[in-house]
Protein backbone atom coordinates (compact mmCIF):
# COMPACT_ATOMS: atom_id res chain seq x y z
CA UNK A 1 0.00 0.00 0.00
CA UNK A 2 1.49 3.37 -1.35
CA UNK A 3 0.58 7.03 -0.59
CA UNK A 4 1.69 10.40 -0.96
CA UNK A 5 3.33 13.71 0.16
CA UNK A 6 1.24 16.99 0.99
CA UNK A 7 0.09 19.01 -2.28
CA UNK A 8 0.60 15.93 -4.24
CA UNK A 9 -1.37 12.68 -5.46
CA UNK A 10 0.04 9.07 -6.00
CA UNK A 11 -0.73 8.61 -9.36
CA UNK A 12 2.61 11.66 -9.86
CA UNK A 13 4.77 8.76 -8.59
CA UNK A 14 3.97 5.98 -10.95
CA UNK A 15 7.55 5.64 -11.98
CA UNK A 16 8.18 4.75 -8.55
CA UNK A 17 5.67 1.95 -7.47
CA UNK A 18 5.41 0.81 -10.95
CA UNK A 19 8.33 -0.90 -10.30
CA UNK A 20 6.49 -3.27 -7.50
CA UNK A 21 3.62 -4.13 -10.03
CA UNK A 22 5.42 -6.81 -11.36
CA UNK A 23 5.89 -9.12 -7.69
CA UNK A 24 3.21 -7.50 -5.44
CA UNK A 25 -0.51 -6.64 -5.28
CA UNK A 26 -0.39 -3.28 -5.06
CA UNK A 27 -3.07 -0.61 -3.50
CA UNK A 28 -2.44 2.77 -4.14
CA UNK A 29 -4.48 6.31 -2.89
CA UNK A 30 -4.65 9.17 -2.45
CA UNK A 31 -5.24 10.90 0.73
CA UNK A 32 -8.31 13.47 1.36
CA UNK A 33 -8.56 16.69 -0.29
CA UNK A 34 -6.02 14.97 -2.82
CA UNK A 35 -5.39 13.93 -6.31
CA UNK A 36 -8.84 12.02 -6.95
CA UNK A 37 -10.30 12.59 -3.94
CA UNK A 38 -12.95 15.21 -2.91
CA UNK A 39 -11.81 18.43 -0.89
CA UNK A 40 -12.56 18.29 3.09
CA UNK A 41 -13.81 21.17 5.12
CA UNK A 42 -10.77 22.96 6.39
CA UNK A 43 -11.63 22.09 9.98
CA UNK A 44 -11.36 18.35 8.90
CA UNK A 45 -8.26 18.24 7.22
CA UNK A 46 -5.82 17.76 9.38
CA UNK A 47 -4.04 14.56 10.86
CA UNK A 48 -6.62 13.79 13.09
CA UNK A 49 -8.46 13.01 10.52
CA UNK A 50 -6.63 11.73 7.97
CA UNK A 51 -5.05 8.90 10.80
CA UNK A 52 -8.54 7.16 10.73
CA UNK A 53 -8.91 7.54 6.88
CA UNK A 54 -6.48 5.42 6.79
CA UNK A 55 -7.66 2.87 9.40
CA UNK A 56 -10.53 2.76 6.86
CA UNK A 57 -8.51 2.17 4.06
CA UNK A 58 -6.42 -0.98 5.55
CA UNK A 59 -10.16 -2.50 6.40
CA UNK A 60 -11.48 -2.30 3.18
CA UNK A 61 -7.60 -3.53 1.47
CA UNK A 62 -8.12 -6.34 3.14
CA UNK A 63 -11.63 -7.02 2.59
CA UNK A 64 -10.85 -6.80 -1.01
CA UNK A 65 -8.08 -8.80 -0.79
CA UNK A 66 -8.34 -11.08 2.23
CA UNK A 67 -5.93 -11.13 5.31
CA UNK A 68 -2.03 -10.62 3.99
CA UNK A 69 1.16 -9.52 4.88
CA UNK A 70 1.00 -5.81 3.75
CA UNK A 71 3.86 -3.32 3.74
CA UNK A 72 3.24 0.15 4.17
CA UNK A 73 4.86 2.29 1.68
CA UNK A 74 4.67 6.19 2.53
CA UNK A 75 6.31 9.41 1.86
CA UNK A 76 5.98 12.53 4.08
CA UNK A 77 2.75 13.52 4.90
CA UNK A 78 1.06 9.62 4.77
CA UNK A 79 4.32 8.63 5.89
CA UNK A 80 3.41 10.49 9.51
CA UNK A 81 0.05 9.14 9.39
CA UNK A 82 1.15 6.01 9.49
CA UNK A 83 3.89 6.64 12.11
CA UNK A 84 0.65 7.83 14.45
CA UNK A 85 -1.34 4.58 13.52
CA UNK A 86 1.36 2.70 14.59
CA UNK A 87 2.14 4.40 17.59
CA UNK A 88 -1.54 4.47 18.58
CA UNK A 89 -1.49 0.56 18.44
CA UNK A 90 -3.66 0.22 15.19
CA UNK A 91 -1.80 -0.57 12.52
CA UNK A 92 -1.56 -4.07 10.73
CA UNK A 93 1.14 -3.96 8.44
CA UNK A 94 3.59 -5.85 8.60
CA UNK A 95 6.30 -2.93 7.84
CA UNK A 96 6.56 0.43 7.30
CA UNK A 97 8.72 1.82 4.71
CA UNK A 98 8.51 5.61 5.27
CA UNK A 99 10.55 8.02 2.64
CA UNK A 100 11.44 11.23 4.40
CA UNK A 101 8.97 11.72 7.02
CA UNK A 102 9.13 15.86 8.30
CA UNK A 103 9.19 14.92 11.49
CA UNK A 104 10.55 17.80 13.64
CA UNK A 105 12.76 17.00 16.39
CA UNK A 106 12.18 18.59 20.32
CA UNK A 107 12.47 22.05 21.70
CA UNK A 108 16.40 22.20 21.75
CA UNK A 109 17.64 20.55 19.37
CA UNK A 110 19.87 21.23 16.75
CA UNK A 111 18.09 20.40 13.50
CA UNK A 112 14.56 21.99 15.26
CA UNK A 113 15.39 25.62 13.69
CA UNK A 114 15.94 24.11 10.26
CA UNK A 115 13.25 21.77 10.18
CA UNK A 116 10.81 25.13 11.67
CA UNK A 117 12.19 27.28 9.12
CA UNK A 118 11.22 24.68 6.26
CA UNK A 119 7.60 24.08 7.15
CA UNK A 120 7.38 27.85 7.27
CA UNK A 121 9.17 28.35 3.94
CA UNK A 122 7.15 25.74 2.25
CA UNK A 123 3.41 27.55 3.96
CA UNK A 124 4.16 30.75 2.26
CA UNK A 125 5.14 28.40 -1.48
CA UNK A 126 1.74 27.35 -0.57
CA UNK A 127 0.11 29.86 -0.07
CA UNK A 128 1.23 32.00 -3.31
CA UNK A 129 1.27 28.81 -5.62
CA UNK A 130 -0.92 29.34 -8.91
CA UNK A 131 -4.24 27.63 -8.79
CA UNK A 132 -5.92 27.12 -12.06
CA UNK A 133 -4.43 26.14 -15.24
CA UNK A 134 -5.92 26.42 -18.94
CA UNK A 135 -3.87 23.06 -20.00
CA UNK A 136 -2.29 20.50 -17.31
CA UNK A 137 1.08 21.31 -19.37
CA UNK A 138 0.98 24.57 -17.54
CA UNK A 139 1.84 22.77 -14.20
CA UNK A 140 4.31 20.70 -15.66
CA UNK A 141 6.56 23.27 -17.00
CA UNK A 142 6.16 24.68 -13.41
CA UNK A 143 6.98 21.59 -12.48
CA UNK A 144 10.31 21.15 -14.14
CA UNK A 145 11.76 25.05 -13.53
CA UNK A 146 11.73 24.15 -9.89
CA UNK A 147 14.66 23.30 -7.71
CA UNK A 148 13.85 19.72 -7.00
CA UNK A 149 11.95 19.41 -10.00
CA UNK A 150 15.04 19.66 -12.67
CA UNK A 151 16.00 16.80 -11.30
CA UNK A 152 12.86 14.99 -11.79
CA UNK A 153 12.87 11.87 -13.28
CA UNK A 154 12.04 11.76 -17.20
CA UNK A 155 8.02 12.05 -17.35
CA UNK A 156 7.14 12.75 -13.40
CA UNK A 157 6.41 16.48 -14.40
CA UNK A 158 3.77 15.57 -16.69
CA UNK A 159 2.39 12.99 -14.29
CA UNK A 160 1.92 14.71 -11.15
CA UNK A 161 0.71 17.37 -13.09
CA UNK A 162 -2.43 15.01 -14.42
CA UNK A 163 -2.62 13.53 -10.64
CA UNK A 164 -2.99 16.96 -8.76
CA UNK A 165 -5.55 18.75 -11.39
CA UNK A 166 -9.13 17.86 -11.32
CA UNK A 167 -11.41 20.04 -13.81
CA UNK A 168 -12.39 22.91 -12.48
CA UNK A 169 -16.34 23.92 -13.66
CA UNK A 170 -15.61 26.91 -14.73
CA UNK A 171 -13.56 25.37 -17.38
CA UNK A 172 -9.41 24.44 -17.29
CA UNK A 173 -8.06 22.56 -14.29
CA UNK A 174 -7.68 23.33 -11.03
CA UNK A 175 -5.23 22.01 -7.99
CA UNK A 176 -7.35 19.40 -5.92
CA UNK A 177 -5.87 20.00 -2.56
CA UNK A 178 -6.68 23.81 -1.77
CA UNK A 179 -3.79 25.84 -1.69
CA UNK A 180 -4.87 26.89 2.50
CA UNK A 181 -5.72 23.54 3.28
CA UNK A 182 -1.48 22.80 1.82
CA UNK A 183 -0.07 25.34 3.82
CA UNK A 184 -1.64 24.13 6.89
CA UNK A 185 -0.49 20.25 6.62
CA UNK A 186 2.98 22.14 6.66
CA UNK A 187 2.38 24.09 9.66
CA UNK A 188 0.88 21.38 11.57
CA UNK A 189 3.94 19.04 11.37
CA UNK A 190 5.75 21.62 13.88
CA UNK A 191 3.61 20.74 16.75
CA UNK A 192 3.07 17.16 15.93
CA UNK A 193 5.65 15.91 18.71
CA UNK A 194 6.23 13.22 16.23
CA UNK A 195 10.01 11.76 17.17
CA UNK A 196 9.86 8.16 18.34
CA UNK A 197 11.79 5.40 19.28
CA UNK A 198 12.11 1.98 17.25
CA UNK A 199 10.94 0.52 20.31
CA UNK A 200 7.52 1.94 20.06
CA UNK A 201 7.00 0.04 16.44
CA UNK A 202 5.35 -3.11 17.00
CA UNK A 203 6.58 -3.95 13.05
CA UNK A 204 10.10 -3.43 11.29
CA UNK A 205 10.63 0.19 10.28
CA UNK A 206 12.58 1.18 7.26
CA UNK A 207 13.49 5.22 6.51
CA UNK A 208 14.69 5.76 3.55
CA UNK A 209 15.80 9.67 3.47
CA UNK A 210 16.96 12.63 1.33
CA UNK A 211 20.84 13.02 1.04
CA UNK A 212 22.38 14.91 4.06
CA UNK A 213 25.61 15.15 2.69
CA UNK A 214 24.97 17.11 -0.66
CA UNK A 215 25.85 20.41 -0.63
CA UNK A 216 22.54 22.46 1.37
CA UNK A 217 21.09 19.73 2.34
CA UNK A 218 17.03 19.48 2.59
CA UNK A 219 15.75 19.78 6.73
CA UNK A 220 14.30 16.85 6.53
CA UNK A 221 17.57 14.89 5.32
CA UNK A 222 19.16 16.13 8.40
CA UNK A 223 16.01 15.54 10.68
CA UNK A 224 15.73 11.94 9.07
CA UNK A 225 19.71 11.34 9.91
CA UNK A 226 18.80 12.54 13.45
CA UNK A 227 15.47 10.45 13.90
CA UNK A 228 17.34 7.22 12.73
CA UNK A 229 20.80 8.12 15.45
CA UNK A 230 18.74 8.56 17.83
CA UNK A 231 16.04 6.43 17.34
CA UNK A 232 17.62 3.13 16.54
CA UNK A 233 15.86 3.07 12.67
CA UNK A 234 17.14 1.25 9.75
CA UNK A 235 17.90 3.96 8.25
CA UNK A 236 18.95 4.81 4.04
CA UNK A 237 19.74 7.96 2.45
CA UNK A 238 19.50 8.01 -1.19
CA UNK A 239 22.65 9.56 -2.99
CA UNK A 240 21.99 13.67 -4.54
CA UNK A 241 17.93 13.52 -2.99
CA UNK A 242 16.04 16.11 -1.75
CA UNK A 243 12.84 16.06 -0.09
CA UNK A 244 10.74 14.58 -3.49
CA UNK A 245 13.48 11.78 -3.67
CA UNK A 246 10.95 8.73 -5.32
CA UNK A 247 10.45 11.55 -8.08
CA UNK A 248 14.41 12.28 -8.52
CA UNK A 249 15.03 8.44 -8.02
CA UNK A 250 12.65 6.33 -8.50
CA UNK A 251 14.65 3.31 -9.40
CA UNK A 252 17.05 3.67 -6.39
CA UNK A 253 14.32 4.40 -3.84
CA UNK A 254 12.55 1.40 -4.90
CA UNK A 255 15.26 -0.73 -5.03
CA UNK A 256 16.18 0.39 -1.31
CA UNK A 257 12.50 -0.54 -0.19
CA UNK A 258 12.63 -3.86 -1.62
CA UNK A 259 16.45 -4.98 -0.83
CA UNK A 260 14.04 -4.09 3.00
CA UNK A 261 11.30 -6.20 2.05
CA UNK A 262 13.72 -9.39 1.25
CA UNK A 263 16.08 -8.70 3.92
CA UNK A 264 12.84 -8.92 6.70
CA UNK A 265 10.91 -11.85 4.52
CA UNK A 266 8.33 -9.81 2.91
CA UNK A 267 9.67 -10.78 -0.78
CA UNK A 268 6.83 -12.50 -3.10
CA UNK A 269 5.92 -16.19 -2.04
CA UNK A 270 7.67 -16.06 1.21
Amino acid sequence: MLSHGNGFAIDGYFSFWSRFLGSFDVVVFDMRSHGQNPRAEPPNHDYAHMVPDLDGICRAVGEEFGEKPTAGVFHSMSAQCAMLQALAGRSDFAALILFDPPDVPPPGHPVRGKMEDYEHKLARWARQRRTHFDERSELARDYAKTRSGQRWAEGAAEQMARAVLQPDPAGGWRLACPTELEASMYLQVIPLGLWPKRGDFAMPVKLIGADPDKPYPAATALSNRALAAEGGFDYVAIPGTTHLLQLEEPAACAAAALDFLSEIGLSPGI
